[in-house]
């Protein structure tokens, strides 16, 4: 088993990882202090890098960083690793949401998907990446009260309907861009020891 500590501030991202991982081949815990470490790589897997390099350095503990966000084609270079500041500071998951599907509206092409990279930083030389993506398209209204973020404006290609990921809660446990990505993890790991 392998124990890491968790590189965020989102308590949702930390509920989410600990019911994903089986603690029998990596345990995860929460980090003794969140630290500000300035994500300014120009890709998910840049940004997952500085975060655990930046645990890691601190702490001298290995590290489980991510970093993820919503990609949507119609507007390439709006989201994706700055989906968590799109529309600048003070919005609220709820305001994202709903200025994304303002920005939507007439849009023929909702394709988007959902991108989660994770960093393993064991140490200076034992640096993993595993990526897991969720593919699906941008609804027309807010909808669903489970999961957070962009969930309740994005439905998933591999359900029947238009539901969005916020109401699938048990669906995503088990398919989410995040969960994906944390199986690869998994069986890496479970393998290399």
């Amino acid at each position: 088993m392998i124990e890491l500590i968790l590189a965020t501030a989102n308590a949702h991202k930390a509920e989410e990882f600990a019911a994903l991982f089986d603690p029998k081949i990596l345990s995860i815990k929460a980090a003794p202090k969140k630290l500000e470490v300035i994500e300014d790589g120009s890709s998910y897997f840049e940004n997952a890098k500085l975060k655990a390099q930046g645990y890691y350095n601190e702490f001298k503990i290995p590290v489980l960083a991510d970093d993820s966000g919503l990609n949507v084609e119609a507007l390439s270079d709006e989201l994706g690793i700055h989906s968590a500041r799109f529309g600048g500071e003070g919005l609220t998951d709820f305001d994202r949401a709903n200025l994304l599907l303002k920005k939507m509206e007439g849009k023929t092409n909702r394709q988007a998907y959902f991108t989660c990279v994770l960093c393993v930083y064991l140490n200076d030389k034992e640096i993993f990446y595993f990526e897991g993506r969720m593919a699906g398209s941008i609804g027309y209204t807010y909808r669903g009260s489970s999961g957070f973020g962009y969930d309740p404006v994005f439905i998933p290609n591999d359900v029947e309907g238009e539901l969005t990921v916020s109401e699938l809660p048990e669906w995503k446990n088990k398919n989410s861009h995040r969960a994906l990505a944390t199986n690869l993890a998994q069986k890496f790991f479970s393998q290399r020891n």
